[in-house]
């Protein structure tokens, strides 16, 4: 009998606004021409893959510029299933882009993928909300002036992870997810 893998699937977003900004005002008394020049965003998938036996934990995780959609989580389910062996049950909230028909229509011509949704609104369930606890204070204080700097860190960050089980254990731990 073939051993499944859990894979416990997360979507994050941060928000860049460049410390730059240019005013039409004719003295810089007046502020409230103040515009900023750019308000960019990274976008982060993630999910972590606990080994059958337990014993490892594989963390896969995307960065983008522009927010995920149906067709990326479905790029990415490939992804994964180009990774992983075996039957799959992966384990994710009851967000709307997992609902997206391409989503629907591609997990439902893959019969290794066994879908299992949290209850709503119960994100300390999903032990993939605690990969962003650990990117976001990896960012704590920090002030990036450009966004090429904030993805930079970000991926010391997902690399730091990557190689550590202790941490990515830990991110199983702090959830309240029965194991």
């Amino acid at each position: 009998m073939e051993m499944t893998a859990k894979v416990l699937q997360g979507l994050e977003g941060w928000c860049f606004s460049s410390p730059k900004f240019a005013t039409t005002a004719p003295s810089s008394r007046d502020l409230s021409k103040v515009q900023l020049l750019k308000h960019e965003k990274i976008s982060a998938i993630s999910a972590l893959a606990v080994s059958p036996k337990r014993k490892r934990i594989a963390l896969y995780l995307q960065f983008r510029s522009k927010a995920f959609k149906g067709p990326d989580v479905k790029r990415f389910l490939e992804h994964l299933l180009k990774h992983l062996r075996g039957p799959i049950m992966l384990l994710w909230d009851q967000g709307s882009i997992h609902k997206h028909a391409e989503v629907k229509e591609f997990v439902e011509c893959h019969p290794r993928l066994q879908i299992e949704e949290f209850p709503g609104y119960a994100p300390e369930l999903n032990p993939a909300e605690y990969v962003w606890c650990q990117s976001d204070s990896a960012l704590a204080n920090s002030r990036p002036e450009e966004l090429t700097e904030l993805k930079a860190m970000l991926t010391t960050t997902k690399r730091r992870l990557r190689n550590s089980q202790r941490l990515l254990w830990s991110c199983i731990e702090a959830s309240d997810l029965p194991w």
